[in-house]
């Protein structure tokens, strides 16, 4: 389990938008975003989080080296697996298939009404027959 922030705001010195949300407006903005959510999850887990993802996943590079600075490294993603829990299961399995060696698919599992569970059962197999292996980002070294 990793840090996603404390409000799911766009990371930004500046306020900056992404897809329509507001982006926190200065450093402190910033920090409160990564680190309240880091707090309740040292507290929950025994231990800090690793990785911190925006909400929309944008940094700016000042935001990004506060999130370093708090001791996260930031992560994204390079497959969109369920456009926001909107797409049906062939849509996911057609997201997910255009993955490459050391992709990063992001999926939202907090809707168990919808088919990103069922896309992603359908595609695991497919991936795994083509020689995918499946990592933990703590695991896997990154760019």
């Amino acid at each position: 389990m990793e840090n996603h922030g404390t409000f799911h705001k766009p990371l930004s010195v500046n306020g900056k938008s992404a897809w329509g949300i507001k982006g926190t407006e200065n450093v402190g903005e910033v920090v409160d975003e990564v680190l309240g959510n880091h707090r309740k999850l040292e507290k929950i887990l025994g231990s800090p989080p690793h990785f911190f993802r925006s909400g929309t996943a944008f940094y700016d590079e000042v935001a990004a080296k506060i999130v370093n600075d708090i001791g996260e490294e930031p992560v994204n993603f390079d497959i969109l697996g369920d456009a926001g829990a909107t797409f049906n299961r062939n849509q996911i399995r057609n997201a997910l298939l255009k993955a490459k060696p050391g992709s990063i698919v992001i999926c939202h599992m907090n809707h168990p009404e919808k088919d990103t569970a069922e896309g992603i059962k359908l595609v695991v197999p497919e991936l795994k027959q083509m020689g995918f292996q499946f990592v933990k980002l703590i695991d896997y070294p990154l760019q």
